[in-house]
């Protein structure tokens, strides 16, 4: 781990203070008009990847077509704003900043546009972490970060209204023209939870926490339109979540865990590994412990916390997150006992 410049952390904040004012985007959007029974009406067209969208706008009207040259304006306006974005996310990377592949970008993007993370996910994982670091101005080191699949982790309800036509996850990855298909559950009769991009290992895994018994069978999610895995006790991270900027393309605006619950559930997550994953068990660990080491350093109050909100999860939670600690450094299971963490 090392420590991003001064400035570097400065044009971070100054990245996620603009990703974070929503800029109207004309991208593959156009206006077009047809004729219908003698009447004139207006429809706006998305083309993503190979697919193309129309949504009804209604009759031709003087309103209808001001509102139409409106939505032009705004997105002509924002083109300067957009090509700054562009800017600082060039200067980030020239500063230390971590980047995510073409290919990696790619996906966020079009999950952003759809608006999944406004609809409740929350990137996890060693992408979330990666996201961290730049958040917390640290580089990892490289072995920490390497990976072929992106985690999106959503509650299974949320007090979200959302447009009637949101489209279900499954169309919005098969219509990016990245290669994504739905990829078959061991178990045929189940819906799948996971998209694959054709010829890559690359893939998305969607879960979503487990309460109650013990279950394998997919969960629904609403809010995203597809099913999700259910997992043990990832309500802790989903509980407090952050926006956070991706620093490639212009800028792309997601969702991750707060660092310090994503460094104790780490340590969880290790502890229930099976013997056959003890590649991920050793990057689980490694990655808690890098995240520990920014945040006793910078931000020890995030840590205390995360290690209040520990205490009142289930008690096997806490039995495991104990049994981490002690993988950790000495002097890290040292300073998290002065936090009331004791192994």
């Amino acid at each position: 781990m090392e420590h991003l410049p001064d400035s570097t952390n400065l044009l971070y904040s100054e990245l996620l203070q603009q990703a974070l004012h929503c800029l109207p985007v004309d991208k593959g959007i156009s206006y077009i008009s047809k004729r219908i029974g003698g009447k004139r009406y207006w429809y706006m067209e998305l083309v993503a990847g190979s697919v193309k969208r129309q949504a009804s706008l209604g009759p031709d009207s003087p309103e209808l077509r001001r509102l139409i040259e409106q939505q032009k304006a705004l997105a002509r306006e924002a083109v300067p704003e957009l090509d700054s974005r562009r800017r600082l996310v060039a200067m980030l990377a020239k500063g230390g900043a971590a980047t995510p592949s073409l290919q990696e970008a790619r996906v966020l993007e079009v999950l952003e546009r759809a608006g999944i993370f406004q609809a409740g996910a929350t990137l996890i994982g060693s992408h979330a972490f990666v996201v961290c670091g730049n958040m917390l101005g640290v580089r990892w080191a490289s072995s920490a970060v390497r990976t072929q699949d992106m985690d999106l982790a959503s509650p299974g309800h949320l007090p979200l209204a959302l447009p009637a036509d949101t489209r279900p996850l499954r169309e919005i990855l098969e219509a990016s023209n990245l290669g994504f298909f739905e990829v078959p559950a061991l178990d045929r009769k189940s819906p799948s939870t996971q998209f694959k991009i054709r010829g890559r290992e690359f893939h998305v895994d969607i879960l979503t926490p487990l309460t109650g018994p013990p279950r394998k069978t997919p969960v629904y999610l609403p809010n995203l339109r597809t099913h999700a895995y259910p997992m043990r006790y990832l309500e802790y991270l989903l509980e407090d979540t952050q926006p956070a900027a991706v620093v490639a393309l212009h800028g792309i605006l997601v969702n991750v865990p707060a660092p310090a619950r994503l460094a104790l559930h780490k340590l969880v997550v290790a502890q229930r590994r099976t013997p056959a994953e003890h590649i991920k068990q050793r990057k689980d660990r490694q990655q808690a412990g890098e995240l520990l080491s920014a945040l006793l350093e910078g931000r020890p109050g995030d840590l205390i916390l995360a290690i209040e909100a520990a205490g009142r999860m289930p008690p096997r939670f806490q039995l495991q997150l104990r049994q981490g600690i002690r993988h950790l450094p000495g002097e890290q299971q040292g300073a998290l006992q002065e936090y009331g963490l004791r192994p």
